[in-house]
């Protein structure tokens, strides 16, 4: 029936050291979908790995602490369901019409996920698998763009093993390469976490050390004098941008861990007034990198307009932004015209769009 309900599993927890953001972006996201459009079922993953499907969302949550899942025998069924749909399961098990993974950082936003999901022929919302890959190690991201001709800062990358084999040598490294100040970042990460401002060598030893904590890998990056603006984009061939958002943060040296999720630790001005030429540029540039990371679905895209010359710098771009409160990326679209609602719908409308685009694909030679 054209009117019959599409089901929607919804991802999200995560062994990721953003398992708390994805219950926040869950917790928002799901209260967001339309139940008269969709069936949301619930799949939360714990921080031990383990899946837990719950029964259908059938009216708004009052909590986060009520995605918090246990594990049952019933549940573990459920998801091996999605994997052998030949078992007579009950309507709880069936596999879903497309899963939302909002799950971010590692075991979810770097393509696991993404590739789990294709492996069992489901629509999913978001970029694929190299995209998603890609994009969440900082030091792939960036090579890839350079290859593009897409203006980043200027970054070094030091293993966990060089770091023990040769510390002092990658630190006279990063001086001559990068200077101070300079900031030091997980390759494998988001939402802030273990990343560090460092104006000193000692600073610097010491955020390499803790930044070695969270990923094998770290990114030294330029510290780029400028003002922080992020950009959103919507599509998977044809492309939308949103108005652009710029980020003034209090009483911190970045944009850190407690200015993203803490109500007033931070100021998101939206829109942002930039000259005709400086917008133009930036909306071009964030499509540039989008195609070039081989991005679908969405994301966001983080750059620096530097002070000097006002040029763009691209600093990042996050396949699955969050969309908590205090979330850039929902308000970006807000602005542009398209609701919270409204957004979702486009998101779950795009994945669908292109898993049917795949079905296209012949995967047996034709003769």
């Amino acid at each position: 029936m054209a009117n019959e309900r599409k089901t929607v599993a919804v991802l999200y927890g995560g062994k990721s050291t953003e398992h708390e953001i994805s219950l926040l972006t869950a917790f928002s996201v799901i209260n967001a979908i339309n139940l008269k459009r969709y069936r949301v079922l619930p799949v939360y993953i714990n921080q031990d790995g383990r899946w837990i499907p719950g029964s259908e969302i059938t009216g708004k949550l009052e909590s986060k602490d009520q995605l918090l899942l246990h594990e049952n025998v019933k549940a573990e069924r459920a998801v091996e369901h999605w994997i052998a749909p030949s078992s007579p399961l009950d309507a709880t098990s069936a596999r879903p019409d497309i899963v939302f993974p909002l799950l971010h950082g590692s075991n979810g936003e770097d393509g696991t996920v993404q590739g789990l999901m294709e492996l069992l022929n489901l629509a999913y919302v978001g970029s694929g698998v190299a995209g998603s890959s890609v994009c969440m190690d900082k030091v792939l991201m960036k090579d890839v763009l350079k290859t593009h001709k897409i203006q980043g800062p200027d970054y070094l990358s030091v293993s966990r093993f060089e770091w023990e084999s040769d510390a002092p040598s990658r630190i006279l490294a990063i001086k001559r390469s990068i200077g101070y100040p300079c900031f030091v970042k997980p390759a494998n990460g988001g939402s802030s976490v273990g990343i560090s401002k460092c104006v000193s060598e000692t600073e610097l030893s010491a955020a390499i050390t803790e930044a070695l904590l969270y990923d094998s890998k770290v990114i030294v990056e330029e510290h780029i004098n400028g003002r922080e603006i992020e950009i959103g984009v919507l599509g998977n061939h044809e492309l939308s941008v949103s108005v652009p958002g710029e980020i003034i943060t209090k009483n911190a040296a970045f944009y850190d861990y407690q200015s993203k999720y803490h109500e007033g630790n931070s100021t998101l001005v939206i829109p942002v007034h930039l000259s005709e030429k400086v917008l133009a540029e930036l909306e071009e540039t964030a499509k540039r990198a989008f195609a070039a990371l081989n991005l679908s679905g969405l994301a966001r895209v983080d750059v620096f307009l530097r002070e000097k010359d006002q040029s763009i710098v691209v600093n990042e771009l996050n396949t699955m932004p969050g969309f908590t409160q205090f979330s850039m990326f929902p308000l970006l679209w807000q602005h542009t015209g398209l609701s919270y609602p409204q957004l979702i719908e486009t998101l779950i409308d795009l994945g669908l769009q292109r898993h049917d685009d795949k079905q296209k694909i012949h995967y047996r030679i034709q003769c």
